[in-house]
């Protein structure tokens, strides 16, 4: 038999693999974190939705998020430059058209959400918390050490090479989580990653100083909301995202097509977008950029494979969808949570750490992910008429359910038929009154499988 070293080997510290890590050395686990940078390190995915609160608590490291002194996040609202005459066509409580719309995460209980606010983060200091977190409850974080190599042909173990500042060496372990984000490690090693068809997406985002987040706002409440602002371009948006009382994170998303056949440069690109908006241009200009514009490609991809025999894929490193409702941080947290259950039952059991002793995951990981995934799709297809479904209460609380990230256990919300079903009307009837407000992007029938 082999010399086990550790029982678990995780790669990658950002919130997925610190997470796991927390949930496994609290288990009673060994575990040895490999991370590639050196904390804290610049990461995009700035807001949180309320699904990671029970995993913050399960955690214990909720008290250290509370006084981090993140901006609290009670809601989300979206803007558009959509004209007041667009026909109604039966939908109810729409009291700025389809201009705007809002939700409060407080409008509906959630289990384990035992606060009326999640947080906008700088993902530097968070990822670097969590991180931290991990170790104080007993893994072995090795930062500035980079994963070469992942053997899993010995059914008794399998063998972690890593490069670090004193050199080579070989961990042996019982089970790999990959928690690489989008440089997928394992997913690339054993040739199981696709990309899919339809979201190529890109984005340029930066911070600004000192921006009027009220500029597009209806209401005096939502200074603090993430925003998420319909531009009247092709499949084409802008995220508004408190980092601190004064800095703004800001973001235009597009397709990388789009994005090429402008020709244009990255500055270029990102104030001609914003001009599309002039209120929004304006509030820009009179604000102090702080970083130079920083690009996110490579934006959705699946993989044929999560979980296999000594090894189990969790965040980005198993499924990355385009995030327009800040899911990256909660998928890469809850895909810990489940994973890391089964580890668990693994651990007080015969400890296999086979395919199979991860099907439930997979099953769970994979309902997530075409949720959001399908409501994605519908989204970007209705384009600014989504926000009839917020508005109106037959739907509201079923697409409040989707924004807090509470999609695990449930085959598919019934918001997203009824989407469906006005898509398909309003796409059939080139003489309905809504056929030219429907977005371009066209989504298959179902998400890439795993």
């Amino acid at each position: 038999m082999p010399t086990i070293d550790v029982d678990v080997c995780v790669i990658g510290g950002g919130p997925a693999g610190s997470t796991a890590a927390s949930y496994l050395t609290r288990g009673g686990m060994s575990v040895r974190l490999f991370e590639s940078a050196s904390f804290p390190r610049e990461h995009v995915g700035e807001s949180l939705v309320p699904a990671t609160t029970p995993v913050l608590i399960d955690i214990g490291a909720m008290e250290k998020v509370e006084a981090a002194g993140f901006p609290k996040k009670f809601g989300a609202a979206w803007t558009s430059a959509a004209d007041r005459n667009i026909s109604h066509e039966g939908f109810s409580g729409l009291t700025h058209d389809f201009r705007a719309a809002e939700v409060l995460f407080s409008e509906r209980d959630q289990a384990g959400v035992d606060r009326d606010h999640t947080f906008h983060v700088d993902r530097a200091k968070f990822d670097e918390l969590l991180l931290d977190h991990a170790r104080e409850q007993g893994a072995e974080v090795r930062e500035r050490t980079v994963v070469k190599d992942v053997d899993l042909s010995d059914p008794r173990c399998a063998r972690v090479t890593t490069q670090g500042p004193d050199g080579s060496s070989t961990t042996t372990c019982r089970l790999v989580m990959d928690a690489s984000g989008r440089k997928t490690m394992l997913g690339n090693q054993l040739g199981v990653k696709e990309p899919d068809p339809v979201f190529d997406q890109y984005a340029l985002h930066t911070w600004f100083d000192g921006l009027d987040r009220l500029a597009l706002a209806p209401d005096d409440r939502q200074a603090d909301y993430i925003f998420i602002h319909f531009l009247p371009l092709e499949n084409t948006w802008v995220w508004q995202i408190p980092i601190t009382d004064t800095i703004t994170s800001v973001g235009v998303v597009t397709q990388r097509a789009r994005f090429r056949s402008a020709g244009k440069d990255r500055e270029g690109f990102f104030w001609e977008s914003m001009a599309s908006r002039p209120e929004l241009e304006r509030a820009l200009r009179d604000s102090r950029q702080l970083r130079p514009l920083k690009a996110e490609g490579d934006y959705s991809y699946a993989m044929k494979e999560v979980s296999g025999d000594r090894f189990v894929m969790i965040g980005d490193a198993a499924r990355f969808v385009d995030p327009i409702f800040s899911s990256g941080v909660s998928v890469a947290m809850n895909s810990a949570r489940i994973a890391c259950e089964d580890i668990l039952v693994e651990h007080a059991g015969d400890g296999r750490y086979d395919k199979e002793a991860f099907t439930r995951y997979a099953q769970k990981l994979r309902r997530g992910v075409r949720n959001w995934y399908e409501f994605i799709s519908v989204y970007y297809r209705l384009n600014i008429l989504f926000t009839a479904f917020v508005q109106d209460p037959r739907y509201r609380l079923d697409v409040l359910k989707l924004l807090q990230g509470d999609v695990y256990d449930e085959e598919e919300p019934k918001a997203l038929a009824a989407m469906r079903e006005i898509v398909t009307a309003v796409e059939q009837d080139p003489d309905h009154l809504w056929h030219e407000h429907l977005g371009t992007l066209r989504a298959p029938t179902a998400a890439p499988a795993f």
